[in-house]
């Protein structure tokens, strides 16, 4: 018996080292491909000479606003749309229904996302091609990840935090306001940069709402149409012919480090909360 358990473990290491080995691979060959085109300039300046010359400051400003602007919109809405029905809802049909609709809005291809911005953003609410249509078809595409986890996180705290602070007199808000949600931090924190990452890095949804092919200044306003990575990555890469690989590599390398930053920067916080957590 011990040794079926000795080799079952072992298995699992195997299977774990095989998964990540792909991965850490494609992360080495960007990093020896792109590293060559990471300069002050690169990183600095404006684009020149059809996006042939010059750095990709735009793309990566776009981004930034992007990524925030997702998140002012999608963290208030899905942080409480998961509190409610963790701590609110009743299970019945119509909240077992809304479920059923937040995890199968999470596996809608994003591209649907991104016709749906393009159609009611873009045209019916008559925003544009702008950084706050692109902003809110991404929160839209963002919100069932982060109300699912935030939803998790609350479900995992014990029971017994709710009990003792409903008997020393708390309300249900206040309990959860209070007591709950610190305790489940970790797990929203989580969700939340989960589905943030999941918007720097698509390419779909800002090409239609709000990317430019070719732009070299800075947004002024969010009514304005910006660069951004993921579009800039595949635009260089399929529509402007001679376009050095360095380049490309450059840029995805960047992203990745974009990406990567945020998902430290998760883990950095979430540990922290972890350790002040009391169970």
């Amino acid at each position: 018996m011990r040794q079926v358990e000795v080799l079952g473990i072992n298995l699992l290491r195997l299977i774990t080292l095989l998964t990540a080995v792909p991965v850490i691979g494609i992360i080495v060959f960007i990093l020896i491909r792109g590293l060559p085109a990471i300069s002050w300039e690169f990183l600095t300046q404006m684009p020149r000479d059809g996006m042939r010359a010059g750095g990709i400051l735009p793309a990566i400003i776009g981004t930034v606003y992007l990524t925030l602007g997702t998140a002012i919109f999608s963290v208030p809405l899905g942080v409480a749309a998961g509190i409610y029905l963790a701590e609110y809802a009743s299970d019945n049909a119509t909240t077992r229904l809304i479920r059923i609709a937040i995890i199968n809005l999470a596996g809608i291809p994003s591209v649907v996302y991104g016709l749906f911005g393009l159609g009611l953003f873009v045209l019916f609410l008559r925003l544009g091609t702008s950084i706050l249509a692109a902003s809110l078809t991404l929160s839209i595409m963002t919100l069932p990840v982060i109300i699912s986890t935030t939803e998790e996180a609350l479900r995992s705290v014990p029971n017994a935090f709710r009990v003792v602070s409903t008997s020393l007199g708390g309300t249900r808000w206040q309990t959860t306001w209070r007591i709950t949600l610190p305790q489940a931090m970790p797990g929203v924190i989580t969700g939340i940069i989960l589905g943030l990452e999941r918007a720097a890095g698509e390419t779909a949804p800002i090409l239609f709402t709000g990317a430019a092919f070719f732009l070299p200044r800075l947004p002024a306003s969010p009514m304005d149409a910006t660069m951004a990575l993921p579009y800039h990555i595949f635009v260089i890469s399929t529509s402007v012919p001679g376009m050095p690989l360095q380049i490309q590599y450059g840029t995805v390398l960047v992203l990745l480090v974009f990406v990567l930053g945020m998902n430290l920067l998760a883990t950095l916080i979430r540990n922290r909360a972890r350790a002040r957590r009391q169970w």
